[in-house]
């Protein structure tokens, strides 16, 4: 049997607010990495909400996995089928008509990072090496 460590890290405050840093999924990700050893209620309770309201599924399965480790009883998240993010579209659209009519997909995604960065890290975390494919084909149906 795992043995975990019981008491909070003294970086715990860091690591919780790492933990929910809405503009990159790889510093949440190396959050619930890093917490998972630490078995304490406090850090129970974050990774339940880091599994179920996680915008990119592998932070979402990271903190699944602790928490199973942890002997909690919990269902796998299953993957959105839809957006990730409510109103994507008027999002990318809102972004598109603020760029000149001849702008690239390239623009498009460079203005999107900057207009709202927390959209674009959660479909890019989810997409991973497909991200600007599927961006291309949102950005060319807009």
């Amino acid at each position: 049997m795992e043995q975990f460590e019981t008491a909070l890290p003294e970086q715990y405050e860091s690591l919780k607010k790492q933990a929910n840093y809405t503009s990159s999924w790889r510093e949440r990700l190396e959050a619930v990495t890093m917490l998972s050893a630490y078995k304490h209620d406090k850090i129970i309770d974050l990774l339940k909400n880091r599994m179920q309201h996680d915008t990119v599924s592998k932070v979402q399965i990271a903190a699944y996995e602790a928490l199973v480790a942890f002997g909690e009883d919990v269902e796998k998240p299953s993957p959105a089928r839809f957006d990730i993010i409510k109103g994507t579209d008027k999002i990318f659209l809102r972004v598109k008509k603020s760029l000149p009519k001849d702008h690239t997909v390239e623009d498009f995604a460079d203005k999107l990072k900057r207009m709202r960065i927390d959209v674009f890290d959660a479909y890019e975390g989810d997409k991973g090496a497909q991200f600007m494919n599927w961006l291309e084909e949102r950005w060319a149906k807009l």
